[in-house]
């Protein structure tokens, strides 16, 4: 039994020491691209769920830096305007990988998770990921008056896309 366990050791150690030590400097640097994201937002949000289905919240975005400048962690709660019941809830982090030299989004609900690439133009975001024959994109941006706006599609094969997600935030702090 002992054989195992020390091959096993043996192993873990030889990964383990074979791996360059991550540049946190050029990490953090890169996060930075996403620091106008900092602080609480809120505002409207509106989605689809089926042809004859359409939700509206009003939703906050609270976002924070965690672990020294190398994590986004963003939580996002929609309440239904009349009785503030909780009618979404979402976290997600957003990282930086040095080494593909791009951007992780992992996002939970609802006991799901998504792990996705993430791109982030100037003053904004851009994620996407396929849903059996759909493709789901959302887009970010803050507009002139320094609102966050993002938007979400599903398209499915040749059809154009359909807007099922829209939101418009405003900074509170």
């Amino acid at each position: 039994m002992q054989m195992p366990a020390l091959l096993c050791s043996v192993f873990f150690a030889s990964l383990c020491c074979g791996q360059q030590a991550p540049n946190l400097p050029a990490q953090r640097e890169a996060m930075k691209k996403l620091a106008f994201l900092v602080g609480k937002w809120s505002g409207g949000a509106t989605s689809s769920r089926g042809p004859n289905e359409t939700v509206k919240v009003t939703q906050t975005e609270e976002v924070q830096f965690k672990l020294g400048g190398l994590v986004l962690l963003i939580e996002g709660t929609g309440r239904n305007p009349d009785t503030a019941e909780v009618r979404f809830n979402a976290l997600a982090t957003i990282s930086y990988d040095e080494t593909t030299k791009g951007y992780r989004f992992r996002a939970y609900n609802d006991g799901r998770y998504l792990d996705t690439d993430l791109q982030v133009p100037e003053n904004g975001f851009e994620w996407g990921y396929k849903a059996g024959p759909a493709d789901v994109r959302f887009v970010m941006r803050l507009n002139a008056k320094g609102e966050w706006v993002e938007t979400g599609d599903v398209k499915f094969g040749d059809n154009p896309p359909q807007r099922t997600f829209e939101m418009t935030l405003r900074k509170q702090n």
